[in-house]
């Protein structure tokens, strides 16, 4: 005789597996005739639920392990999560891992998972092989089949060049830092779209390598005649970098060189000036990568469409920015001392 599951008893009642087991286990969500019903069903075709049989109310939330660079939206990505879950009645996975055969047995023992992080296409492969339902939060492939949810980074670069550009500033860096991180690309992107349309704007990018300091970096572009009024970096941890150092040097800031971040991570508030920034929402995108798989697994998404979900960025203005009141060439030059 063949096993009485949740999904058979969800197909002959007509209601979703969620609504089934909430049934089943007494929980609140589901109507006292709902619940009658399906304990009928149930007891008629012996449904028996062993105490070995997953919990189809637990969700996974997988973070790569070694995505340090973004510890901090990933502790925020967790709280939404969290609360998004408990709020919809579902259990919690928390794992973190890059291994593939860890992510398939963390994926086969719920009833769908959230992938955070660069996750290598084993570690989706094994993943998706599996039919559950698959949310991720990192970078997919051109129009990649994958539900996805995430942050505005191209928009986010376009409105700070717009930002920079209305305070005055026509000598503008982009400060990448160590490459190879597609939303900090991706920034860069946004940044260059707006700033091609503006001929009396000079643009350039600094990519650091591990040996090369920022210092080094800006002396190479004073000896090319480049004095730059405003640097958006890549990340907040950069861009405290770039302050410390621009005032190493002598810089006043805002009054010589603004300076925006992204994340509006809790460090952007512990330097003096305080930086402003590009707020990435993290705990909103916990929260809808969890209602997501929620629509998913409750059948509310046709099959076969993928979803992109975009969390909107914001700028946050403090004192690290300002209007451009002093000439180019009237910031500090870097010495070679430095």
């Amino acid at each position: 005789m063949a096993k009485v599951t949740l999904a058979i008893i969800a197909q002959r009642t007509g209601l979703s597996k969620f609504a089934v087991s909430r049934s089943l286990a007494g929980k609140s969500g589901v109507s006292d005739e709902t619940r009658r019903r399906v304990q009928q069903v149930a007891a008629e075709l012996g449904y028996a639920r062993p105490s070995t049989e997953p919990d189809s109310l637990t969700l996974g939330v997988i973070f790569h392990d070694t995505d340090l660079i973004n510890s901090e939206l990933h502790l925020l990505i967790q709280n939404g999560a969290q609360s998004e879950a408990q709020r919809l009645g579902y259990r919690l996975n928390m794992s973190w891992t890059h291994r593939p055969d860890e992510i398939q047995a963390i994926v086969r023992s719920c009833s769908g998972a959230v992938l955070v992080g660069p996750h290598g296409r084993e570690g989706f492969a094994r993943a998706y092989a599996l039919g559950k339902p698959i949310v991720r939060q990192g970078w997919l492939e051109p129009l990649e089949q994958a539900d996805h949810v995430g942050g505005t980074d191209h928009e986010a670069g376009s409105a700070v060049a717009n930002y920079l550009v209305t305070l005055g500033h026509r000598r503008i860096v982009y400060v990448h830092g160590t490459p190879g991180y597609r939303g900090r690309v991706e920034r860069f992107y946004g940044v260059r779209e707006v700033l091609e349309r503006h001929a009396d704007v000079e643009f350039r990018e600094m990519k650091f390598d591990a040996d090369i300091r920022f210092t080094e970096h800006l002396r190479a572009a004073h000896a090319d005649g480049f004095h730059p009024t405003a640097f958006f970096c890549a990340h907040d941890g950069l861009a405290l970098t770039v302050m410390s150092e621009l005032m190493r040097l002598g810089y006043r800031i805002p009054e010589d060189a603004s300076v925006v971040g992204f994340g509006d991570y809790s460090a952007a508030t512990q330097i003096s000036p305080q930086l402003t920034t590009v707020k990435v929402f993290g705990q909103q995108m916990g929260a809808a990568c969890v209602r997501l798989l929620d629509d998913r697994i409750n059948g509310r998404i046709p099959a076969d469409i993928s979803v992109r979900v975009q969390i909107t960025g914001r700028i946050i203005e403090r004192a690290s920015c300002g209007p451009r009141t002093t000439p180019e060439v009237a910031a500090p030059i870097v010495p070679a001392a430095f």
